[in-house]
């Protein structure tokens, strides 16, 4: 017998609008794009989300125009981007509410 695989296990849609309700006064949001030196964006970028002492927290992968969201806590953070146009970090220090960041890889 075939089950057929209709849902996965996955990250959301990196490029998909924030939850309807989401309460940016309590909620840490890190968004951005991953780009290459020359401006272009990223898709199908790793994107891993340190936290202050290096620790892997969570990974996502960018959307076809380069996008990441993670929800977080306050704090500081590291961004890593692993793709095939080379790596790239970016540190954050992330407050409530929404915080944009670029990392460039190359």
């Amino acid at each position: 017998m075939t089950v057929p695989v209709t849902a996965g296990c996955a990250a959301p849609d990196q490029a998909a609008p924030l939850p309807a309700g989401l309460d940016l006064e309590k909620e840490t949001v890190i968004t951005g794009v991953v780009s290459a030196e020359n401006g272009e964006a990223v898709p199908g970028a790793y994107v891993r989300l340190l936290d202050s002492t290096g620790e892997f927290t969570a990974e996502v992968v960018t959307s076809p125009a380069g996008q990441f969201r993670f929800f977080a806590a306050p704090g500081s953070w590291t961004l890593r981007a692993l793709s095939r146009h080379g790596n790239g970090d970016t540190a954050i220090t992330a407050g409530r509410g929404i915080n944009e960041v670029a990392v460039t890889v190359g």
